[in-house]
């Protein structure tokens, strides 16, 4: 009896285009490995191509295209919600203070949903598009590679509010981003590693200037005037007031290309956000400031906590089975 259940449910699953069952192919008893196996087999190869073309002609889109996707997951969840426009009832999350003129990427998403539309029709969602795009872009850039957990489905509505509320500031503390990163499930080791994405991309200047010329005490103290050329510099590139959209690297030492640098930075109070900073200057019992250590000095080690953290991210409150659509057009609902 027990054997014709398994084979039951196997059939089922086949059935719904998931896959067949082979160990532990779940995460969270949601997501599956290979979920597009059967329905739309291209679909990762066809995204892949996608980013790859989209980071050749503009290298800053890798960072631009892993930031969508955390901006999306730290607002209800991992269901592309930060894709959708105004339209009807729907105040877009575009709009919210952390994302109007900073978050970038929606053309690349576009266009390969409009591929993947061609190839299987209303079968692969805006929000599983989101996380292997990030992937992709990652490993395009020198990091890790990980396999990426499908099955999420698109979100009918955008929460303008939550993108207001949820999304960490550049200028936050150490303990307003614990509690933050608690707030979606996610520890303090998620917390150091996901900064970790810091290593590539640039940050414009009204997200820097207050780290500059508010001086933290560790810069008001500093007796062998360390900080002080990476202060001039970081001041010739943002003015006390004006060129709001001037851009700087988040890692100045190879901001092309992730790698752990970006934990050596912050040892030696190179961190361009005030947010990075914090992760040292206001750990005062070690924890965190020992994590960063060990990743500086261990790049692999790096790479795999980031990698098991971005999956646990991408699983934060997504919408499965017949929740949520599967949308035509990732910037409105069907």
């Amino acid at each position: 009896m027990k054997i014709m259940r398994t084979f039951l449910v196997t059939l089922v699953l086949i059935f719904l285009g998931l896959k067949t069952l082979k160990g532990d192919d779940t995460i969270g008893g949601s997501l599956f490995l290979d979920y597009y196996k059967e329905t739309c087999p291209l679909a990762e190869e066809i995204v892949a191509r996608e980013v790859e073309i989209a980071v050749l002609k503009d290298p800053r889109m890798a960072a631009s295209l892993l930031r969508l996707h955390f901006h999306d997951c730290f607002v209800m969840g991992c269901d592309a919600s930060v894709l959708l426009d105004n339209y009807g009832d729907i105040v877009s999350e575009k709009l919210a203070v952390p994302n109007l003129n900073s978050i970038r990427g929606f053309e690349v998403i576009d266009k390969i949903k409009y591929i993947l539309e061609e190839a299987c029709p209303y079968t692969v969602s805006c929000a599983d598009i989101l996380t292997i795009a990030a992937r992709d872009s990652v490993a395009l850039r020198g990091g890790p590679r990980w396999e990426v957990w499908l099955g999420r489905r698109d979100s009918l509505k955008a929460s303008f509010a939550g993108a207001n509320q949820f999304i960490p500031a550049p200028n936050f503390t150490l303990q307003a981003l614990i509690a933050s990163f608690k707030q979606q499930g996610l520890d303090i080791g998620d917390l150091i590693a996901l900064s970790g994405s810091h290593t590539v991309g640039k940050a414009r200047c009204t997200s820097f200037r207050q780290r500059v010329y508010q001086l933290s005490l560790q810069e008001e103290h500093d007796v062998y005037r360390k900080y002080k050329t990476f202060r001039r510099i970081l001041r010739s590139i943002c003015p006390s007031s004006g060129r709001d959209n001037q851009l700087a690297p988040l890692d100045f030492a190879t901001p092309a290309r992730f790698d752990n640098h970006y934990f050596i930075n912050l040892l030696e109070g190179k961190g361009l956000l005030g947010s990075d900073n914090a992760l040292v200057w206001e750990d005062d019992e070690g924890e965190v400031v020992q994590q960063v250590w060990a990743y500086a000095t261990n790049q692999e080690l790096f790479f795999e906590s980031f990698a098991n953290s971005m999956v646990k991210m991408g699983n934060i409150n997504v919408l499965t089975g017949v929740e949520g659509e599967i949308r035509k057009n990732c910037r409105f609902v069907n």
